[in-house]
């Protein structure tokens, strides 16, 4: 049988676990009938200062729709996808950890506490960026889902490039909607 104290201590590792995952989040028009979704076109963005980003945002797009078995059509797309993204400073850690532990020795058991303050090292140039991507009824152009998720990245180049395409690839993993 699994001691109380033992138990807390996993508990508390496995929500530390999942508090440092990034999932996507979406919403959705619950009153929207996704299952006549077949065909889509892109609408291309607003204009930005970062081409290289949007290009890669836009092939991920394409190519995750495309997977999924959506077929592009400019003419008649059952829906329109398009994009926005944001690109800020990654915030800096406070340097302050707190931790707890539990154990036995012997017959005995114990909690600890502890602190440490740690010191910055690296770069502190990171960057956060956030993708959303929008769904929309070429009809009426009303929203009909959108997804969100962001990554963090040092610098461009390939590494960029995977995390985009990485982003893309699970925030588009939400639609269509299960009901």
């Amino acid at each position: 049988m699994m001691k109380p104290l033992k138990f807390t201590g996993l508990l508390f590792s496995a929500l530390l676990l999942t508090a440092c995952s990034s999932t996507p989040k979406s919403d959705y028009d619950i009153d929207y009938d996704f299952s006549q979704l077949n065909t889509f076109f892109e609408q291309a963005p607003a204009e930005s200062s970062d081409p290289l980003s949007a290009s890669r945002i836009q092939t991920a797009i394409t190519g995750t729709l495309l997977d999924k078995g959506f077929r592009r059509d400019e003419e008649q797309a059952d829906f329109h996808v398009t994009f926005g993204y944001r690109i800020d400073d990654k915030p800096k850690d406070s340097g302050l950890s707190i931790g707890l532990g539990t154990g036995t020795w012997g017959s005995g058991g114990g909690v600890s506490v502890g602190t440490s303050v740690g010191v910055p090292i690296g770069s502190d140039t990171a960057k956060i960026q956030t993708i959303q991507i929008d769904i929309l009824d070429p009809l009426t152009n009303r929203l009909i889902w959108r997804g969100t998720d962001s990554f963090d990245y040092d610098s461009g180049g390939e590494q960029k490039a995977a995390a985009t395409q990485a982003t893309v690839r699970k925030i588009l993993n939400q639609f269509p909607p299960e009901k």
